[in-house]
């Protein structure tokens, strides 16, 4: 800066420079007007190191052009009024803006519960004294200082917790130059976001079956509680070297994995299965034992499924090669070896059950398979006499039904007749008995293997005497008749015709029956009475046509 020549001070004039004291932008330009009251002042300059260019000039004043302005300057107006020099002087202040703000760089996950430190990096900036560098979580202010040094650091320490997973945190400086007359200018860095965590000291809980057969298919599920933020843990099952493919569930802060996975030969033997969780920097795991094991059998074969009476079935059973098999109790000679029985085929071995069994021990455990097959023998039918009696005796106009059983495979048919007239009586139906189904009947029980034929005598004792006073035992005939006829009809369809015209003439002869009684009845008596309900039949005054007191008997 030029120095300040003496003698100015018993100057009368002053010289103004104006402005006074300006702050500008680095690199600005600004007009510098030096002026003064001196009646005739002579030789008005400015004195500087910054470009400078007259602008204009009069009595008493004259401009000049300062460019370029990139630091804090001072500037001189000097000029003489009557031989005295006169001398003004303003100070510049450049101010600038920081070059970079800059927070660095947070860890990828922060752990709940510990600290972290935040720190701002700030660049260029002037003037230090305005500029103030401010931490901010979100808009929260967290921690405000000045700028001090080249670069200026700044930090703060905070606590993280679960509410600052996600959280945005950066660094703000304000350059306040309101006191110079102009604004508070802020530059802000880029945001950082930040990710916290909370992985508990236990270890998953891992549940797997302890013993695999080859070629089932199993499901392995891992679970872990007190995770945060649950959905971004990663989960790894994996059997040997087989990597699972587990489907992930969480809800709240528990984490469930669940993994299907089919075991193979090549996987016999003892494997680990083990399930590791991750979540931020750090995991946990959890490891399980587990046997695979080949386990085939038991094998049951009949030689012969369906053996003739009097045949030689062999009945083989066999299991895997470490497997001990006993069939229908009778054991093996040892592990791995088959057991057969044989037998000559009876009827009392038809739908005879063989059980084979075969145990295997894995790991300490003795594993059980059951096997059992049906042995079906064909032979001829036979009648059981206990489940047909060779002698019946029956009362006539008696409902009965003919019992009489019989074995066999394949199943026989049974059919009764009646010797000399060869009249059927279906076995197993019910039927009205009359005094001509008296006599001997041949049961024979028939089937492709053969037939079996068993004699039966059916006694049939007489029918009671009917009278005047035998409505009762005549209502019982009718009503075995009806019975007999209803069987007639179920046994040949093509009679239900005749049938119907039967049961209509007996409606008929019955209903004209009982009208003739009741007005025989009330005539003697001189008393006639109408039922008003029953008006579907006209009552007409008529003639008995049997003697008073008996009662018509229709023909057998």
């Amino acid at each position: 800066c030029p120095s300040v020549p003496t003698g100015t001070r018993g100057q009368e004039f002053s010289l103004r420079v104006e402005p006074h004291n300006p702050v500008l932008p680095a690199g600005g330009s600004f007009l510098v007007n030096c002026s003064t009251d001196c009646p005739q002042p002579k030789l008005i300059i400015l004195e500087t190191s910054l470009s400078k260019q007259p602008v204009a000039n009069s009595l008493g004043w004259a401009a000049f052009q300062v460019s370029n302005v990139t630091s804090d300057s001072l500037v001189l107006c000097s000029g003489f009024c009557d031989a005295l020099q006169m001398i003004g002087s303003s100070v510049i202040t450049v101010y600038r803006f920081p070059e970079r703000v800059e927070l660095a760089p947070l860890p990828t996950w922060q752990p709940v519960g510990e600290h972290l430190t935040l720190r701002c990096l700030v660049a260029g900036g002037a003037p230090r004294a305005n500029l103030t560098v401010v931490l901010l979580r979100g808009e929260e202010e967290l921690s405000r200082q000045p700028a001090v040094g080249e670069p200026a650091e700044a930090t703060v320490t905070v606590l993280a917790g679960r509410d600052d997973h996600l959280a945005s945190f950066s660094c703000r400086t304000e350059l306040d130059l309101r006191s110079r007359g102009l604004e508070l200018f802020q530059n802000s860095s880029a945001p950082r976001q930040l990710r916290t965590f909370a992985l508990p000291m236990t270890s998953p809980h891992l549940v797997v079956p302890r013993l695999l057969e080859v070629g089932t298919t199993f499901s392995a599920s891992c679970t872990l509680d007190g995770l945060f933020p649950a959905s971004e843990v990663q989960v790894q099952l994996a059997l040997g070297n087989q990597m699972l493919n587990p489907a992930v569930e969480s809800a709240g802060d528990t984490v469930t994995a669940t993994a299907t996975a089919t075991v193979s030969a090549e996987q016999k033997g003892a494997r680990e299965i083990v399930c590791n969780m991750t979540l931020g920097s750090d995991s946990r795991q959890a490891r399980e034992n587990l046997t695979v094991y080949s386990f085939w059998g038991p094998i049951l074969n009949l030689s012969n499924s369906n053996a003739s009476e009097g045949a030689e079935v062999t009945v083989t059973c066999v299991a895997g090669a470490r497997a001990q098999v006993t069939l229908d109790g009778v054991p093996a000679a040892g592990p791995g070896q088959p057991v057969q029985l044989q037998l000559n085929a009876t009827e009392r071995d038809d739908r005879r059950n063989f059980f084979c069994n075969a145990t295997l021990e894995v790991d300490g455990e003795i594993l059980h398979r059951n096997r059992s097959v049906q042995l079906r023998v064909l032979y001829g039918p036979k009648i059981d006499q206990a489940k047909c009696p060779q002698h019946l005796t029956w009362e006539a106009r008696t409902t009965q039904v003919l019992q009489c059983q019989a074995r066999g495979n394949p199943d026989p048919q049974v059919h009764c007749f009646k010797e000399g007239s060869w009249k059927e009586v279906r076995v197993g139906f019910p039927f009205t008995v009359t005094l001509n189904y008296s006599g001997t009947y041949s049961c024979r029980a028939v089937s492709s293997r053969g037939t079996h034929t068993v004699i039966v005598v059916m006694n049939v004792q007489g029918e009671p005497k009917r009278g005047r006073g035998s409505r009762r035992a005549t209502r019982g005939g009718q009503s075995a008749c009806i019975y007999s006829l209803l069987l007639c009809i179920g046994q040949n369809p093509h009679a239900a015709t005749i049938a119907m015209v039967v049961l209509t003439i007996l409606g008929l002869v019955t209903t004209g029956t009982a009208l003739a009684y009741v007005f025989w009845i009330q005539k003697r008596g001189d008393i006639y009475h109408v039922n008003k309900r029953s008006t579907w039949l006209p009552l007409t005054s008529r003639q008995p046509e049997v003697p008073v007191g008996e009662e018509p008997v229709g023909e057998e």
